[in-house]
């Protein structure tokens, strides 16, 4: 929601009359707050406008007060309103504070969804930091979100895998959530957001594989030579449902130069719809974002979403540092999902974290079945996945 600044106005004043943290005001908006010229624009997050026909024996006052807002509150939206003159008939903007959750995650979800959410999140919540970190072989977006100002940055992914794009609509969720109680004050099991974000940033890409979760789900795609490719690779089956590669039939979880050749050698050695590792290291342009995200981070952990299982793996090759298994103890504790140590398996974005940073990583596999996993388990996976997300900021 915008207003308009007005003399003698402050953000601390707008803190006071819409009950919004001043740092979520100053983080919604590019503005020296010492030096903000009258008439310009300011971002309120966490209102939405709504209109109002002024009825017979309507007051400004009376309209507030029904509202749980001060009058200035109302006459920050209607500049040009004398308080004492409303036209019975008139249009009046009313501000609208949002305590619901405002995108529906609970769809299948491809890259038009997990856009047009993105969209409406930066519009209700413009302390919501968006950028695109590189874009997939198809030339769609992936975007990172950065939430938060402290010194300590977490990074969360999701949809590494197109057949597990469930996550990204957990990832999504979780950000509205967070969003929601940072501007209401509400607390999430029983934890006050506000310190979190003064504490921690939080970065998240919520689908690193936007072409392969919209080959799942939407099916074929229109660009050749990929339609043809990609039917040939799957066998001329048109159902997609077990594909977890990217659009060049490239498994991104097989990406990354940790002990890449172990895993190179007992994966497949063509494109496919899954396990292929591509013809090395860092070959697609979504694992590179990844990478190029990563070393730029200065990421205190990392946290990859996949499914199935309901376990988290937490280490390899001996290379995590001690805290790792305080921290993977607590997601448990909080999940209910089980730990475990080490796999046969190599080339992974959290192999490759925990190789060169020495830092935590883990891999949480979310549910259990056969994926993607069907929509009548996403109450009972958020649920169990907000623990370990609410658990990574504070551990």
């Amino acid at each position: 929601m915008r207003v308009r600044f007005r003399r003698g106005d402050t953000l601390w004043a707008y803190s006071r009359i819409f009950q919004v943290p001043l740092p979520l005001i100053l983080d919604s908006n590019a503005l020296d707050p010492t030096n903000i010229a009258i008439g310009q624009e300011v971002e309120i997050p966490g209102y939405i406008v709504t209109g109002y026909t002024v009825k017979a024996g309507d007051t400004l006052w009376q309209l507030a007060r029904q509202r749980g807002l001060p009058v200035d509150a109302l006459l920050l939206l209607n500049p040009n309103v004398i308080p004492d003159r409303l036209a019975v008939g008139s249009q009046l903007n009313i501000p609208l504070r949002v305590t619901w959750f405002i995108v529906d995650t609970i769809k299948p979800y491809d890259s038009a969804a997990l856009q047009s959410d993105l969209n409406r999140l930066a519009e209700v919540y413009p302390f919501i930091r968006r950028r695109n970190i590189g874009a997939s072989v198809l030339g769609k977006p992936i975007p990172e979100l950065r939430i938060g100002s402290g010194a300590v940055t977490v990074h969360m992914n999701g949809s590494f895998h197109a057949n597990e794009w469930i996550t990204t609509a957990i990832l999504v969720r979780f950000l509205n959530h967070y969003a929601l109680s940072l501007v209401n004050g509400t607390p999430i099991r029983g934890l006050d957001m506000r310190p979190f974000y003064d504490a921690v940033t939080l970065s998240m890409v919520p689908m690193v594989n936007p072409d392969g979760v919209d080959l799942v789900i939407r099916g074929l795609p229109e660009q050749e030579p990929w339609r043809s490719r990609v039917l040939e690779w799957n066998g001329g089956s048109t159902d997609f449902s077990g594909w977890k590669a990217n659009i060049r039939g490239v498994d991104l979880n097989d990406q990354f130069p940790a002990l890449w050749d172990r895993e190179a050698a007992r994966n497949p050695k063509e494109p496919g719809p899954r396990d292929y590792p591509g013809t090395g290291p860092l070959t697609e342009p979504e694992a590179v974002a990844m990478a190029e995200l990563t070393r730029s981070g200065d990421f205190a952990r990392v946290l990859a979403f996949h499914t199935q299982g309901e376990e988290i793996y937490w280490g390899f090759q001996n290379l995590e540092p001690p805290e790792s298994e305080v921290i993977v103890n607590e997601f448990a504790r909080v999940s209910g999902y089980t730990p475990v140590r080490t796999i046969e398996s190599y080339a992974g974005y959290k192999d490759w974290f925990i190789q060169d940073w020495r830092r935590p990583g883990f891999t949480i596999e979310l549910g259990r079945g056969v994926n993607p996993l069907p929509l009548s388990q996403y109450g009972e996976i958020y649920e169990r996945a907000l623990g370990i997300l609410l658990a990574s900021l504070y551990m």
